[in-house]
């Protein structure tokens, strides 16, 4: 199943550097070559967004709580999460890789695939278009990017995070699976806690080792992904670069300084984050059929619900969604984090809103109206009555389930 040297594709996997760190170094010339730790107010609870790799060498992670990150390095710079800025830095990057190839698939805000096997005849090889690319890009926005080159996605994402930062590596053509061989099984798409240790319990610690484990076997322990990750392992990857591919979600979660029971609270909180997933629904042209309640309890344990009907991007018909979840979940311990997303996105057909009568279009005028007001006047300008008390809680970014980020800490990760 290897592909023909001459007909294989060529993909490049670009992944910013320590995005949203990186940029506030750039910004804050003082700032360069210290730790620089970009998340929550550390005197609080949420998590870190991002850490520069000087922060990195004191053990500091994304994802990791604020406060041990406070206690690994005390001397480091903390900063707010400013996605407005990292937004428009992210845009400035993919017009760049948009000049190299039109397949280009941007899967966060801060790394996209780009096929360019039919640059090649005017740009290079694989290896030149990477490096022109890495050249630009730090012409563009002044950041260093890692860059993987393979025959497909998969592999030219493992390869894009193998020498960070500022790194290029190319794996040519029927070396795929020579190249993974070496690599932990963590390496794999699909392979999480769960999976890993069901692959350690089977003596596998490297994919060179899974990809000798006969297909059946993988199938009977793991079901139909077994295949999948026996594919993965073996470094075949048949999935195109899609350029439009929408975002599977759009959501918004918060951490409260104190866990608390407090149902009004909650409400409260889900309204504000109804709003703000409908208002990036309403920008972005999407409507959604899912709407899925997330609660994180005291002890760090997760559960989520979901409902699933007609296509809204209706801040007040998402809100009305995920409270009806809310008030069937009894809470057996207080809460720490809550969160809504709202899923299965598609087009906003025109026609869409008069099947839900009168009510529902009016409603979705005064939300375009209200997008108007915030948009030049701030997000919190214009707020539903019931949240002018606030949530108490702190507020992360919207978060997109397009794909997993370096820089989004677990509670927002994608597919």
């Amino acid at each position: 199943m290897t592909p023909a040297l001459g007909s294989a594709r060529t993909i490049i996997h670009v992944d910013m550097d320590a995005f949203y760190a990186s940029v506030e170094q750039r910004d804050r010339p003082e700032l360069r070559g210290l730790p620089v730790i970009v998340g929550a107010d550390p005197r609080g609870r949420g998590v870190v967004s991002a850490a520069s790799y000087e922060a990195r060498g004191f053990g500091v992670h994304s994802a990791m709580p604020i406060g041990r990150a406070a206690r690994l390095c005390p001397e480091g710079t903390f900063l707010p999460v400013d996605m407005a800025k990292y937004a428009q830095v992210s845009r400035q990057i993919m017009a760049v890789l948009a000049e190299f190839t039109p397949l280009l698939e941007p899967v966060s805000i801060d790394e996209a695939f780009l096929d360019v096997t039919a640059s090649r005849a005017l740009l290079g090889d694989g290896d030149r278009i990477a490096r022109a690319v890495k050249e630009r890009v730090r012409e563009a926005v002044g950041l260093n990017a890692s860059v993987g080159v393979a025959s497909n996605k998969f592999v030219a994402k493992v390869a894009s995070d193998l020498r960070k930062p500022d790194g290029l590596v190319v794996v040519p053509p029927g070396e795929e699976a020579g190249f993974l061989a070496p690599l932990p099984v963590s390496r794999l798409w699909g392979v999480g806690r769960v999976a890993g240790s069901d692959l350690e319990a089977m003596g596998i610690h490297t994919i060179g080792q899974l990809a000798t484990v006969p297909e059946s076997h993988l199938r009977a322990r793991f079901g139909r992904g077994g295949a999948d990750l026996r594919a993965l392992a073996l470094g075949l990857d048949d999935r195109p670069v899609e350029p439009f591919a929408p975002p599977k979600s759009m959501g918004a979660e918060e951490t409260f300084e104190r866990d608390h029971r407090d149902v009004e609270r909650l409400r409260a909180t889900l309204r504000g984050q109804a709003e703000r997933v409908a208002r990036e629904l309403r920008a972005e042209g999407y409507a959604g059929r899912s709407v899925t309640l997330k609660l994180r309890f005291a002890d760090f344990s997760t559960i989520t619900r979901a409902h699933t009907g007609d296509p809204t991007q209706d801040g007040l018909r998402i809100y009305q969604e995920a409270r009806a979840l809310l008030d069937r979940v009894v809470l057996k311990q207080p809460v720490r984090l809550i969160g809504l997303s709202v899923a299965e996105l598609g087009p906003a057909g025109a026609g869409q809103l008069s099947l839900l009568g009168p009510d529902a279009s009016r409603r979705d005028r005064l939300g375009r109206a209200l997008d108007r007001l915030a948009d030049r006047f701030g997000e919190d300008s214009v707020r539903p009555a019931s949240l002018l008390g606030g949530s108490g809680g702190r507020r992360r970014p919207l978060l997109r389930d397009e794909a997993p980020s370096s820089e989004e800490p677990p509670e927002g990760q994608g597919r």
